[in-house]
């Protein structure tokens, strides 16, 4: 079943809040083999002028899935998860995530593109604070395999 290509330029409603916590913090940098102390140690991080531990630049996967969670389950998405590859991932930073932070993504399917049988899904997931302030945006296109 191809994808819908309507979904092109919908967006799904606003995760919960997701709160950062500190272990959260520190377990994602052990398992990505970050070995910064600001991603580990709340004192380090103080001293570079955080509130608390940095989360790795990569972290904000862990919001942004929420949001592709959201848009897997849509049936009229056409999107078969058993067929799905990771294509690219980037994210656009206003400021780093800390331990602490509450965070909500929103979710904006920006392109639906079909190419050599596979189709290819890029989503946009802006994540913001609990003040509103744009904290990061992270940017997905997933490869959806045709039949074989």
């Amino acid at each position: 079943m191809p994808i819908n290509p309507d979904l092109q330029g919908r967006t799904l409603p606003p995760t919960a809040p997701y709160l950062v916590g500190r272990e959260k913090v520190r377990e994602f940098a052990r398992a990505v083999f970050a070995t910064n102390p600001i991603n580990l140690d709340p004192e380090a991080a103080r001293a570079a002028g955080y509130a608390d531990v940095v989360a790795p630049t990569t972290f904000p996967i862990v919001i942004q899935q929420l949001t592709l969670d959201q848009l897997l389950a849509e049936p009229e998405a056409g999107i078969d998860f058993s067929r799905v590859v990771h294509g690219d991932q980037r994210f656009s930073y206003a400021r780093a995530i800390v331990a602490g932070d509450e965070l909500t993504g929103e979710l904006t399917v920006t392109s639906v593109k079909s190419l050599a049988g596979n189709s290819m899904v890029t989503a946009e997931t802006v994540i913001t604070d609990a003040a509103g302030e744009h904290v990061v945006t992270a940017i997905s296109t997933l490869v959806v395999r045709g039949e074989d």
